[in-house]
């Protein structure tokens, strides 16, 4: 949602401030007669550069589009005078339609990944998987990972992929790459989450890195452990294991 706003600011400030909307036609050609113009074609021109068409669409409330972004979710009038940040709400079932939209979001761009591509702690019958965007150097990170075995233990299956906050070209990054470079990569990971010195020259062809902290930031991840429920709910930040599961099972509950 962030960058959205970022990026809106920065059409305000490029175009002016007393800049004003082209007219609806502009540019487009005029529609079959008696059918009216999309107004998502107009829209478009209001969001941010790489926007598409089905970025848009209508939402629950007449005259309301949902413009969605990755898991990022927000609401635009259909004049494009308005611009909606914050969460939709069904008030007869109380339900955030909003968060159901970035659940939904956040499932089928994890699942795109496949499982080859992260590295993987689990018991051979898992009751639970929860897939966790991971800084190798995040404090809490490492305190997750050494509970590993209890997690394990308690049924919880847990998938990795990368996010190093710091970003590309930093040692954090370097020692995510060392990681998958490395020939036992749950071996490898553990070492770099206590700390252990790293072969800083180990290299190879291709890594997920890029693209798992590009997704990162396309569900909404700002810091680590960013974990990610089987149903797509978003738990942010370091739990104990019991808690943990205790926090998977009422989200479990709640959707039901």
């Amino acid at each position: 949602m962030l960058r959205i706003l970022a990026a809106l600011t920065l059409m305000v400030c490029t175009v002016g401030l007393g800049a004003r909307a082209a007219p609806a036609d502009q540019g487009q050609p005029p529609p079959p007669s008696g059918q009216p113009a999309d107004p998502r074609i107009v829209l478009l021109k209001l969001l941010p550069a790489g926007s598409k068409l089905e970025d848009l669409r209508p939402s629950p409330i007449p005259g309301i589009y949902e413009f969605m972004q990755g898991a990022d979710i927000s609401y635009l009038t259909a004049d494009g005078k308005f611009f909606l940040d914050g969460n939709l709400y069904d008030m007869e079932s109380r339900e955030n339609l909003t968060e159901v939209l970035r659940a939904r979001a956040r499932l089928t761009l994890i699942n795109a990944v496949p499982e080859s591509q992260m590295v993987i702690f689990g018991p051979k019958n898992p009751l639970y998987t929860i897939t966790v965007f991971t800084d190798v150097d995040c404090a809490y990170c490492r305190k997750l990972h050494s509970e590993m075995a209890e997690l394990n233990r308690l049924g919880v299956r847990v998938r990795y992929m990368f996010f190093p906050r710091t970003g590309p070209n930093t040692e954090s990054w370097k020692k995510a790459e060392v990681v998958w470079c490395s020939p036992d990569r749950n071996e490898a990971l553990t070492r770099a989450k206590t700390g252990a010195q790293l072969d800083m020259g180990k290299t190879c062809d291709a890594t997920p890195i890029a693209r798992e902290y590009a997704l990162g930031q396309s569900i909404g991840v700002r810091g680590t452990p960013a974990i990610v429920t089987e149903s797509g709910d978003y738990i942010s930040g370091y739990m104990p294991p019991r808690e943990l599961i205790q926090q998977i099972k009422s989200l479990q509950v709640a959707k039901r």
